[in-house]
């Protein structure tokens, strides 16, 4: 029986939901069951054999819905294998370079004895909620740096080491 994945994400303007979901995308194609969901609507993660949880950056923190996921989920997360991602430079960067992750984000992996995390670029366009990202935007700062082969081939990485993981069992 394939090892179902959760793929929680907490996102303002969807640009973080689509990574999510790409990596579900690639697990699924590699033989897991996997799904993406609003972090903030996931009340059981028992059901799932590993969780990847992905927030975007804002202001040097992760998207408060992914906080409080792993806040309150805290316990069945550290009983299963479990990654990270962010998301948010408007820049190359995250192409470019490894980005460690924000503070919080790398106390809760020590906590949590997550296994991995990865930033990837960001993506902020024309109509984005909030008055700072509508600023960014007006002021030319916006753009999508995604790195959709980049996070396809993280996703098939992480694919991997689950269905391994799921041999010794």
């Amino acid at each position: 029986m394939p090892a179902n994945v959760l793929v929680a994400y907490g996102s303002t303007n969807g640009s973080t939901a689509q990574i999510a979901e790409a990596v579900a995308e690639v697990m699924s194609k590699a033989g897991l069951t996997a799904e993406a969901l609003p972090a903030a609507s996931v009340e059981d993660v028992t059901r799932y054999d590993a969780v990847v949880v992905g927030g975007g950056l804002y202001a040097g923190r992760w998207h408060k819905d992914a906080r409080r996921f792993v806040r309150r989920n805290r316990r069945a997360l550290a009983a299963r294998p479990l990654w990270f991602f962010s998301s948010g430079p408007l820049d190359p960067s995250a192409s470019e370079r490894f980005i460690p992750p924000v503070p919080g984000v790398r106390r809760s992996m020590t906590r949590l004895d997550a296994r991995g995390h990865v930033t990837f670029g960001g993506c902020l366009l024309e109509g984005a909620k909030g008055r700072i990202a509508r600023m960014i935007v007006r002021n030319g700062k916006g753009g999508d740096y995604r790195d959709f082969p980049a996070i396809e081939m993280w996703a098939a990485g992480v694919a991997g080491e689950v269905i391994e993981g799921r041999g010794q069992d």
